[in-house]
């Protein structure tokens, strides 16, 4: 077992060395991704309740990758001047990221982004409103993350589109972006984001299951969303759903799991047939899905697959 560990060490330092890639260059890693958005109205439930406590087990308990949040104060005299951002990040083992919308006393409210991940890179964007907003944007490896929170105006929102849009436009990577967006499906400002962006949460109801988020104890509108924007292929969700939580917040959450395609250097050997074979990180822990067998480096995590 050392002997095969230092094997593939010593290999992974040749491969770091002078990376190559695959023949035709086009064998994709599946890396899973599940993303949830939340407006979690600071803390306070629907009976106004504060509890962040409530608020990480309702997000724990659905373990996604990544979790855009509405609505989180910084050291706000009614939040008990907590670091709402940091305080959920430690609750949930993710790194958190805090984008300040507008002073709160002496603290700061605005939306949040929690990651396993660690971001490459982030930035705030300031959006209009009468009270004013934020496009909070996150960089990780293979993906771009947005979360935003659209004012209650309909111009507000409108005026706010195009900004968001100038911003997708800049990534080569895939822009994924969630939120409170305070308007209905088939509304002026859906209508326009669809126009750059696929919706990829649920926007319609199917038999007994509701595209529904607000209010949360007994919702009768869809204003929450998760969406991607067109530059690229979209692979339709695996699954979207909102989630059953009628008590930890006035919104409920909502969550999409999807698998992003990316292209990885290294070598490899195909295999007779085209099932994906199991990832391994050099330590043993399962690292995703390939179609390949071989050592392969992505961004900086040497991979094999057995």
């Amino acid at each position: 077992m050392i002997q095969r560990r230092i094997f593939l060490l010593f290999t992974a330092f040749f491969l770091l060395a002078a990376p190559c890639s695959f023949a035709d260059g086009t064998n994709p890693y599946v890396l899973p991704l599940k993303i949830m958005s939340y407006n979690i109205r600071h803390g306070a439930g629907i009976d106004d309740v504060f509890d962040l406590d409530r608020t990480a087990g309702v997000i724990n308990k659905q373990a996604p990758d990544i979790v855009g949040l509405q609505e989180v104060d910084s050291a706000g005299n009614r939040s008990k001047k907590i670091d709402e951002t940091a305080y959920l990040a430690k609750a949930t083992g993710m790194y958190g990221t805090f984008g300040p919308a507008i002073p709160l006393g002496n603290g700061k409210y605005g939306v949040a982004i929690l990651s396993k991940e660690k971001p490459i890179s982030t930035k705030n964007i300031p959006l209009p409103g009468a009270e004013k907003r934020t496009l909070l944007v996150c960089e990780f490896e293979h993906y771009v993350f947005a979360c935003t929170h659209l004012d209650l105006s309909e111009d507000r929102r409108l005026e706010s589109i195009p900004i968001i849009i100038e911003e997708a436009a800049k990534w080569e990577k895939p822009f994924y972006i969630c939120g409170d967006w305070n308007d209905t499906p088939g509304s002026k400002t859906i209508t326009q984001i669809k126009r750059s962006f696929t919706i990829l949460s649920r926007t319609t109801n199917v038999g007994s299951t509701s595209c529904y988020t607000f209010p949360a104890d007994k919702p009768t509108s869809c204003i929450d969303y998760i969406a991607k924007y067109k530059k690229g292929t979209t692979k339709a969700p695996k699954t979207r759903e909102v989630i059953d939580e009628p008590a930890a917040s006035d919104h409920r959450p909502i969550l999409v799991e999807l698998e992003l395609n990316i292209t990885p250097q290294g070598i490899g050997t195909p295999l007779a047939d085209d099932a994906p074979r199991p990832v391994y990180s050099l330590d043993g822990r399962p690292a995703g899905q390939h179609k390949q067998k071989g050592i392969y480096i992505i961004g900086k995590k040497k991979l094999f697959v057995k």
